[in-house]
């Protein structure tokens, strides 16, 4: 696995007081992740972090057990990926920062004081994690995910002048301001719609390059198989769809 970068170690070391005056919950959501979710639940800096909440799709093995175990809140989501994210946003009621992030092992917890740092301090309203800026252990992104964060970005700065290179899980934002943001997606198309309702909304983006190791361990429900890639690959599609009509009515 790849070391964290120097940057978000020095951030972590030198922000770590201030970071401690916000409320800062991460989300998980998980399905099957009985491999990897203990080990990331652990590794996620308690300094920074008061709450770990890890939503559970109805899991069939022991990722429930291993995230209590590990020190989690778990709550029980249903499926779907936005599902899970959206509830443990309504969960976490005493957080003022909300930071998402997978339970496959590969995003790095070291990276969340580099994330939540800017929003804390004021100067960023939405923070979200680079893999395609950043440095990526070999295997751990297909080219078709590359291609797909790329192209999405690309269609987003012509829409909304934002230009983003990732779709990446982790990232960090305001929990009031995304309960208020009209988040609608409820699978594979909601950190798409954060990022467009974001764009669209003039809110400060800033993308920060992180490291991107290779999952830990099980098979990813998206790049995994043929039919995972093509069934997220639409819901993506149809997402930015839907959300980029929606900007062209009259509010």
């Amino acid at each position: 696995m790849s070391a964290a970068p120097q940057s978000a170690r020095r951030q972590e070391t030198a922000l770590g007081p201030a970071l401690e005056r916000a409320r800062v919950a991460v989300a998980i959501p998980a399905l099957n992740e009985e491999a990897s979710i203990g080990a990331v639940v652990a590794a996620i800096p308690r300094a920074i972090a008061g709450r770990i909440i890890v939503a559970d799709g109805g899991s069939r093995d022991a990722t429930a057990a291993r995230a209590a175990a590990a020190g989690a809140q778990v709550i029980e989501a249903g499926r779907g990926y936005g599902r899970a994210c959206w509830r443990a946003t309504q969960a976490a009621d005493d957080a003022e920062i909300m930071v998402f992030m997978d339970g496959d092992g590969a995003d790095d917890p070291a990276a969340i004081a580099a994330m939540v740092a800017p929003i804390e301090s004021g100067d960023c309203d939405f923070v979200i994690a680079s893999r395609a800026r950043g440095v990526r252990e070999p295997g751990s992104m297909a080219w078709h995910q590359l291609l797909a964060g790329r192209i999405i970005g690309t269609l987003t700065g012509l829409l909304y002048g934002v230009r983003y290179t990732d779709m990446c899980a982790l990232r960090a934002i305001r929990r009031e301001a995304l309960l208020k943001l009209g988040m609608r997606e409820m699978t594979y198309g909601w950190n798409l719609e954060m990022q467009m309702r974001v764009a669209r909304a003039h809110w400060r983006v800033r993308e920060v390059p992180v490291d991107y190791r290779r999952r830990i361990g099980g098979e990813s429900k998206v790049a995994g198989s043929l039919s995972g890639s093509l069934k997220a690959g639409t819901k993506i599609f149809s997402t930015f769809a839907r959300v980029a009509l929606e900007s062209r009515r009259p509010t």
